[in-house]
């Protein structure tokens, strides 16, 4: 008998409406969405409310998203094993564990979203996810250029790539021709990439402002694909500006026992990509 992981969701998964039906159904979600509103009034109406253009911003993205899955993992009812975030849910994920408060955790995702969206607007990129090839192939089409990065490791078949506004149209055309897929992804930047060098500083710099403690159940690191090291700080900081290696993340989760996986969150992205991972795992979604 294996153990069950929660994983929270990563920018992309936001949709309007998210956390409504929950922040009606659930007492518990309800309190996290108003200890949250008391930090950052409205983010609980830009989720059940906001527009997609809205959503789409990485300054409303990543604090919405937050307040979605902690109040989701508030509803639960069962305590995870071991515990995994992609990208924005990383931060999810450790305030899940205890390492910080939910609500520093979430003032931790408000200064993340806005070093990440300066960013955004001093340096113009997006991303773009690749089917069909493998990652060699897509290491290779990227390699022509000096401005785009193959950044997150999804599932096999699927590899996300960070750019130049520039270059990435361009990008993708070669893509094409290999025999690939590229599909534009609703963010607002070239996330996990060196476009996200100064953010990655920045944030280092407020987490060191912070009390953290260690974990309480052990959270897996998009960084290293591994179980958080000492050093969480340098860890969580350096993800910003780094390849997120998801399919290893999730492989060796596998190989510590896990044959469960929960996606917290909106959406099902993450359980989808884990089923294309391994199949032999048993994997489903809490919607929010």
């Amino acid at each position: 008998m294996g153990a069950v992981a929660f994983m929270f969701s990563g920018q992309g998964a936001q949709y309007s409406g998210m956390g409504k039906t929950l922040y009606e159904s659930s007492p518990a979600a309800k309190t996290v969405f108003g200890s949250l509103d008391s930090i950052r009034p409205g983010t609980s109406d830009m989720c059940f409310c906001g527009s997609e253009e809205e959503l789409k911003q990485t300054i409303n993205t990543q604090p919405c998203l937050y307040a979605v899955e902690m109040a989701a993992a508030a509803a639960m009812d069962i305590r995870p094993a071991a515990v995994a975030g992609f990208s924005l849910g990383e931060v999810s994920a450790l305030a899940y564990a205890g390492v910080f408060s939910t609500e520093d955790g979430f003032r931790a995702v408000i200064k993340r979203s806005e070093l990440m969206q300066r960013e955004t607007e001093n340096l113009k990129s997006a991303m773009t996810a690749v089917l069909k090839l493998s990652d060699e192939d897509v290491a290779e089409a990227a390699s022509k250029y000096s401005d785009v990065f193959p950044v997150n490791f999804n599932s096999p078949g699927q590899v996300v790539c960070a750019g130049s506004e520039e270059s990435i149209a361009s990008f993708e055309k070669d893509i094409a021709a290999k025999g690939g897929r590229a599909m534009r992804l609703a963010v607002s930047g070239g996330f996990h990439s060196p476009f996200m060098a100064k953010a990655a500083e920045g944030f280092r710099e407020y987490l060191s402002s912070i009390q953290l403690s260690k974990p309480s159940i052990p959270v897996y690191s998009d960084l290293t694909a591994d179980r958080y090291p000492d050093d969480i700080i340098t860890t969580l900081s350096q993800q910003i500006s780094s390849p997120v290696r998801w399919t290893s993340l999730i492989r060796k989760m596998i190989e510590d026992g896990i044959d469960e996986f929960i996606e917290i969150g909106p959406g099902t992205v993450l359980s989808s990509l884990v089923k294309r991972i391994d199949k032999t795992v048993s994997v489903r979604s809490i919607e929010a």
